[in-house]
Order: structure tokens, then C-alpha cells, then sequence
């Protein structure tokens, strides 16, 4: 299999890709569907290693430039588990399976009873508990800072950031004084998983699937989009009708378990709850609301200067540059999204984070960048929790 990148120069060529997309399987990764492509768009799909020659015949014929990004699919799969921790067990430097991640929730939250609970909001379509860490110095009345990782299966990334913020609050707690002060006047809902059974399948089927394991009714595709499934303008612009679509939106808002628990929960701490932060990758972005329209939040200012302040705080550690904005402008217009949802709810700094990279191993990033790639995101979060402690509304 290969993954090759394109910039579509002109809305013909814009064509050619959507014929592409029609007469073969072709699983695009940024952006996320053929239907979001326009021309000067960087765009990057991964096709069967038996089309490969045909697609690059084709790409070559109709004069639309590319170069391929991974000629190797396989030979990449492999190489991302290339981390030197060799432990059998749970391991920060390592992406972890979901048994290795449920199991390790149970232990964070034993060995360290004063500071982290675990609570079950819910169940998965295939009956997993949908395990949430509540992370702070027990107190009266706390506001709260919500943080979910996982939502796209293939995001593997995602869940390795959401343990290492928890191991890095538990571990810098007492001697960090911005941590100290941050977990002893605030709560953390860490949510490491929220797609746990798409989780699984990439494990153990397909390390390249996105949606949730759904039975769709009256249709052989599988899944729904969790992150075009929220009540935020929701199936309007930039995701599917069609189920076998990997932006497929649902049948409904929340139609999917794992939604809906999430929302449920998130409804039933709105008092506390004072920002959402949502995490993705890949293509370093750090973007707030909108997505669903091109309208601007009305405190879009300071959302915009916080994404600056943080992607700074970010780069300050490996260079890493971020691009920041609202979400419609930044990348492109996606209805149905949890940030979008979270911020009509009227959580006002709501943000989603696109990790590492922009594109050399996609959705593959190999374990070795895990540790640097967590380290400068935890920068970029303690930065935005730090700024909503001190703007609490």
C-alpha cells in the first residue's frame, strides 16, 4: 500500500480525484474525504498496493503533481513500534493496546486514591465501560477541565497523550508549582479513549480504521464518524449521508454510545465544566470554534490569542510549528464536531489539537516521537489550563 500526496491545482484536477475516489477505494487522510477537496489543498490518500501503479498512471497522465509519501505501508506499520521501552506491560513510550490501557486506569486511580478516580460514563456499541479519569486534590465546588483523546481509531497518537498528561500531573504534583496549583484548583476529566471499539479494531483487524464498529442499518459499511456525530449544525457541510463513507454522520446526533455518554456526561457537569479540549492528529493545528459555519465565536479574539500563546508554548521545546484558527478556516468546514458541540454548550474555550506530524508517517508516527511529541503538547495544555484558571467564569 501506498499513501501519496497531491496539491490539486485547479478545480479539473479537483475532478480527477473525485473520479479517483469513485472508481477505486481510496482512504484519504487529510482531509479527511474526497468531498472536502479543493484546488491548492494539500491532499493525502493511501490506495491498495495492487492500484498503486494504476493511480500513479493516472496522476502522471492527467498532469496533476504528487510524490509519494510512504511507498511502504506495511514496512512503516512496522517500523512504528520502535521504541526501546521493552516491557510487556503498560509502557508511556509505547502506544498501548486497550486491555493494557483499561488495566492501567484501574492502577493509576489505586495507587494514588487522593488525587485520581475512575468513573464509568457508559458503554461502547460492543459492551466495553467507557472508563474516565477524574484527576485533582478532592475540594468543595471545583470547576473542571475536560479532556478526551481517541475519538479516530487510527489516531494512535491520541490515547499515548491523554496517559502521558495523566503520568506527568501525577508525577510533577508537589513539586511542579503551575501542576500543583492547577490540580489543587482544578478537576481534569480524563477521557484516554473515547472510540474504544474502533480502538480495538485497529489492534487487532485494521490499523487504519477511523469510524466506530456500528451496525448500520440496512447497509453492509460499519461505523459512524464520532467526531461528526454531534448536534453542532450537525451532517450540514462536510460530512457524509452515506454509511460506507468515513465521515458518515450517524442516522442521528449521538445515534452512537460513545457520543451520547460523552455528551450526557459533559450535560451533567455543565456547571463545572469551563473549558473542552479534544484531541486529534494529525498536522500540528490547535484550533477552536467554528467548523460547522464560517461564522467567528463571539470571544474569538481571545481564543485566538490563547492558540497563539499555546502553539508557542508548544514549539518552545522541539520547534515544532503549529498552525492555529478556527476550524472552518484553518483546515476546512466539518459539521457535527465535539468542540463545536461543547462550545454551544457554552463552554467557552474549547480547542482541538491535531498532533504530530504533518504528513511523513500520517497516522503511523513511530513510537520514538511519542515522548517528544507529548512532552510539547503538555506545554500547549498546562498553558490553556493555567489562562481558564485564571479567566474562570
Amino acid at each position: 500500500q501506498k499513501v501519496f500526496r497531491v496539491i490539486p491545482q485547479n478545480d479539473e484536477q479537483v475532478e480527477i480525484l473525485n473520479s479517483l475516489a469513485s472508481n477505486m477505494q481510496v482512504d484519504f487522510w487529510q482531509p479527511d474525504s474526497v468531498t472536502l477537496v479543493s484546488p491548492k489543498m494539500q491532499v493525502d490518500f493511501r490506495v491498495e498496493a495492487d492500484k498503486s501503479f494504476e493511480v500513479e498512471d493516472l496522476l502522471k497522465e492527467s498532469g496533476v503533481e504528487y510524490r509519494v509519501l510512504i511507498d511502504n505501508l506495511q514496512a512503516t506499520l512496522d517500523a512504528q513500534f520502535d521504541s526501546k521501552a521493552r516491557t510487556t506491560g503498560h509502557s508511556y513510550e509505547k502506544y498501548n493496546n486497550w486491555e493494557t490501557i483499561a488495566a492501567w486506569t484501574a492502577d493509576i486511580a489505586a495507587q494514588n486514591p487522593d488525587l485520581v478516580s475512575r468513573i464509568v460514563i457508559g458503554k461502547t456499541y460492543e459492551g466495553r465501560p467507557m472508563y474516565l479519569l477524574r484527576m485533582g486534590k478532592r475540594g468543595p465546588n471545583k470547576k473542571a477541565i475536560f479532556m478526551d483523546c481517541g475519538f479516530h481509531a487510527r489516531e494512535w497518537i491520541s490515547p499515548a497523550f491523554c496517559q502521558w498528561f495523566v503520568k506527568e500531573a501525577l508525577e510533577t504534583y508537589g513539586k511542579d508549582t503551575v501542576m500543583t496549583t492547577l490540580l489543587n484548583s482544578l478537576d481534569f476529566y480524563v477521557l484516554p479513549v473515547v472510540n474504544i471499539d474502533g480502538y480495538v479494531y485497529t489492534w487487532t483487524k485494521d490499523r487504519m480504521w477511523r469510524k466506530t464498529r456500528s451496525k448500520n442499518a440496512g447497509s453492509r459499511c460499519i461505523g459512524t464518524d464520532p467526531n461528526r456525530n454531534f448536534n453542532a449544525g450537525w451532517c450540514t457541510l462536510g460530512a457524509s449521508k452515506n454509511s460506507c463513507d468515513s465521515t458518515y454522520c450517524g442516522s442521528a446526533p449521538e445515534s452512537e454510545k460513545e457520543t451520547k455518554a460523552l455528551a450526557d456526561f459533559i450535560r451533567e457537569h455543565l456547571p463545572t465544566i469551563k473549558a473542552y479540549l479534544t484531541i486529534h492528529s494529525y498536522s500540528q493545528l490547535l484550533l477552536f470554534p467554528y467548523s460547522y459555519t464560517y461564522k467567528l465565536p463571539s470571544n474569538y479574539e481571545e481564543l485566538n490569542s490563547i492558540a497563539h500563546a499555546a502553539s508557542k508554548q508548544l514549539a518552545s521545546l522541539y520547534n515544532t510549528e503549529y498552525k492555529y484558527g478556527p476550524g472552518a478556516t484553518t483546515i476546512y468546514p466539518a459539521a457535527g464536531g465535539s468542540d463545536d458541540w461543547a462550545y454551544d454548550q457554552g463552554i467557552k474555550y474549547s480547542f482541538t489539537f491535531e498532533l504530530r506530524d504533518t504528513g511523513r508517517y500520517g497516522f503511523v508516527l513511530p513510537e520514538s516521537q511519542i515522548k517528544p511529541t507529548c512532552e510539547e503538547t503538555l506545554l500547549a495544555v498546562k498553558y490553556i489550563a493555567n489562562y481558564v484558571l485564571e479567566h474562570l467564569y
